[in-house]
């Protein structure tokens, strides 16, 4: 499986740059697909209202990852799971 992996951002932000660069080796290396989502641009408006205060929040297929900071290792494992992402439940 092909993981997708969501950045959401906002313009502006020095924590989502970090992130971002931090992101794509990982993403690289484990075969996953980057996308970066700007939270004030995204089509979806709920987005900013629900993540718009705690940036960068990290989504790997579609569920809540991390938030501020990112754990190399955890997200790895994370990618190297064979099915979609289910969240930190």
């Amino acid at each position: 499986m092909v993981h997708t992996v969501t950045l959401l951002t906002r313009e502006g932000c020095g924590s989502c740059i970090r992130v971002h660069g931090q992101l794509i080796p990982l993403c690289e290396g484990a075969g996953a697909r980057l996308e970066v989502t700007d939270v004030d641009h995204a089509a979806d408006r709920e987005l900013a209202a629900e993540y718009g205060d705690r940036l960068p929040v990290v989504l790997v297929d579609g569920a809540e990852h991390s938030c501020w900071e990112v754990d190399d290792d955890e997200l790895l494992a994370t990618l190297a799971g064979a099915g979609p992402f289910p969240g930190w439940d």
